[in-house]
């Protein structure tokens, strides 16, 4: 280590010797908490050593860290009110978003789900079927038809047949 650097050293352990204490407390009345004010007094520290050439011709030390720890916390603050502006953005953002059903919603179409699967075993066969690979799987009447062994103008009475069924079987 050079001579230059160690009077620096010797300079910032002079400075932070004499003047942490009283910044901490300043801090701690400031911001009413001493944790936050161990923070920002170990930042401006932070900030005063890493800032180039910042112990040179310092006069008014306690000055410098005074404006210097106002500053982080203005910086503090505005970082705050972002986050905080930021999140209440998001929630809204998550709210207004169809992509997550709330939980009344999803008791309702399990609900809904029970009934038309009650509805379903009192059909024949084919019928039941044809529903389940229509709407479920969203095969098209062709497809259904090839499957079942039957026309689609059948596929499509089978259809009607069904949802007739779970119709009236949800008036009931």
């Amino acid at each position: 280590m050079s001579t230059a650097e160690l009077a620096q050293q010797h300079e910032v352990h002079a400075l932070y010797s004499a003047h942490h204490g009283w910044l901490h407390s300043w801090l701690r009345k400031k911001l009413g908490c001493a944790h936050n004010a161990a923070d920002v007094a170990q930042d401006t520290f932070l900030r005063i050593i890493t800032s180039r050439d910042a112990l040179l011709g310092m006069r008014e030390p306690r000055a410098y860290l005074t404006t210097t720890a106002q500053r982080l916390m203005v910086d503090q603050s505005r970082r705050k009110l972002l986050e905080k502006t930021y999140l209440a953005e998001l929630a809204l953002a998550a709210e207004s978003m169809a992509g997550y059903p709330s939980p009344e919603d999803i008791l309702l179409a399990v609900q809904a789900l029970e009934h038309i699967g009650t509805a379903l075993q009192n059909l024949p066969d084919k019928a039941r079927k044809a529903f389940l690979l229509h709407y479920l799987e969203g095969q098209t009447h062709a497809t259904i038809a090839s499957q079942l062994g039957v026309s689609t103008k059948m596929v499509q009475k089978y259809l009607a047949q069904s949802l007739l069924h779970c119709h009236q079987a949800l008036e009931a």
